[in-house]
């Protein structure tokens, strides 16, 4: 069954996430024994441009596993290397615990300044905790290496490039390491057994992020299904502002605990009259929560942001009791109109007309069952799972039954309920009349004689 929701799940994920905007991180660099400061590197790092190797990236850092790691690999005019070795007293062989490779995404060339990661050779996909500097423009011959090194991150500012540039200073004596320490850069060093205080290390990376804010007039109803501007418990919202995040993901199976949706997702968690939402999808700038249930409606309910401990200043939210709206993405948006991203059901293909780009001509058809999915809706029976947080299971019944309408002709409802396998979803599994009119027709739902506030079109052969 969860195999007629693929392509609806596909664009529902994609519809949610947004581009998250440049942040940056400060790595502390001293000599192995703590007696040199070498100043800090202040990195911006880019999650717009490699969102899955920065958020790679900010998991290694929130775990502190940069954590005294040694610059091990230093080469004159072209790179400096560190991310993957420990230092414990003299020792530096201890490697860094590695989480699961992160797929390659090189976008933006390799030039001096910026930071990109390493990766083992003819394995575009196989980068994990090590990092390197770029020290010149290394464009011409890693922008085609092994699929492109994937830079994410630049150093900020001149006083932290000159502090890249004094690692890269220091010599690097011949014969006293094996690889892949044989090109370890040592400070101060002269001659005899090299100690920690020769060895360069990042003694910490911290983001340099001031306190969490919500944008006034920054939370609203999922874009995707309508933007509701005063949504319903169970509805998705999207709260935009600053800080909001350390990382840029959506939630993911591991997260869920049982059946039940997180309320903690990355040391982010939103509150809802003190209630916890469900979180979907975190970034800096963006986060989405599927609100709980049991939120009264009205124009002041409470809603507060946590990241890391420290809290928004509470946004005053409207809620009513429902506010529907179906999945319409921007990208079925074709001129002025938008159309709603219904299935067919026998095939999962998108209804189309073919002037949706990526998507190919495929028009309703009279008689035909489409599905549309939604949120905001309101309880459905039986409410176990809950609709708040819960992947729903079996068949449900919405409690408020809808009515649709394609163009003029009123068309048959055979399912209005949870989506099996989704949190927080509905399907409505609706039958094309036999006399709806060709083209492109108004599809309009209503529920309790109100009208969902989306215009939305669907074509019709």
């Amino acid at each position: 069954m969860r195999n007629r929701f693929v392509g609806a799940l596909l664009l529902f994920a994609a519809v949610l996430a947004a581009q998250a905007p440049d942040q940056t991180v400060r790595l502390k660099i001293v000599t192995g024994d703590g007696r040199v400061s070498l100043g800090d590197i202040d990195v911006t790092l880019m999650p717009s441009v490699a969102p899955l190797t920065v958020a790679n990236f900010l998991s290694y850092v929130n775990k502190g596993a940069y954590n005294n790691t040694v610059f091990h690999r230093s080469v004159p005019g072209f790179i400096i290397q560190t991310g993957g070795y420990i230092l414990s007293g003299n020792d530096f062989t201890t490697k860094v615990p590695q989480d699961a490779a992160v797929r390659n995404e090189y976008n933006i060339s390799n030039t001096r300044g910026t930071i990109a990661m390493a990766k083992l050779g003819n394995n575009p996909n196989s980068a994990t905790s090590e990092f390197f500097f770029n020290l010149a423009d290394n464009s011409s011959n890693l922008n085609n290496q092994n699929g492109g090194f994937t830079v994410f991150g630049k150093v900020a500012n001149d006083a932290s490039q000159a502090v890249v540039d004094r690692i890269a200073s220091q010599p690097v004596p011949s014969g006293i390491f094996i690889s892949p320490w044989d090109a370890m850069p040592l400070y101060n060093y002269r001659v005899g057994n090299p100690t920690a205080g020769n060895i360069m290390v990042i003694q910490s990376i911290t983001a340099l992020n001031p306190a969490p804010s919500i944008s006034s007039g920054g939370v609203a109803g999922a874009s995707a299904f309508g933007a509701a501007s005063k949504p319903a418990p169970g509805s998705y919202i999207e709260i935009y502002g600053s800080n909001l995040a350390g990382t840029t993901r959506s939630w993911a199976g591991s997260d869920f605990t049982g059946n039940v949706a997180p309320t903690m997702l990355d040391q982010v968690q939103v509150t809802v009259l003190g209630i916890k939402a469900y979180v979907n999808f975190v970034s800096p700038a963006q986060v989405n929560v599927q609100l709980p249930e049991g939120i009264p409606s009205g124009d002041t309910v409470p809603l507060v942001l946590t990241y890391n401990g420290v809290s928004t200043a509470a946004y005053n939210l409207s809620v009513r009791e429902f506010a529907g709206g179906v999945l319409a993405p921007a990208s079925f948006k074709v001129g002025d109109k938008q159309y709603v991203a219904a299935q067919h059901s026998a095939t999962g293909k998108f209804v189309s007309n073919g002037s949706i780009q990526g998507v190919e001509a495929a028009p309703a058809v009279p008689g035909e069952t489409l599905t549309l999915y939604g949120t905001g809706f309101g309880p459905v029976t039986p409410n176990t799972p809950a609709l708040g947080g819960g992947i729903a299971a079996g068949i449900t019944q919405l409690n408020n039954a809808i009515a649709v309408k394609i163009g003029e002709a009123t068309a048959k409802v055979n399912y209005a309920g949870l989506a099996p396998g989704l949190v927080g979803v509905y399907q409505f599994n609706v039958v094309v009349p036999d006399n709806a009119a060709s083209g492109d027709q108004a599809l309009t739902i209503t529920q309790r004689d109100e009208a969902i506030a989306q215009k939305l079109f669907l074509s019709v052969k």
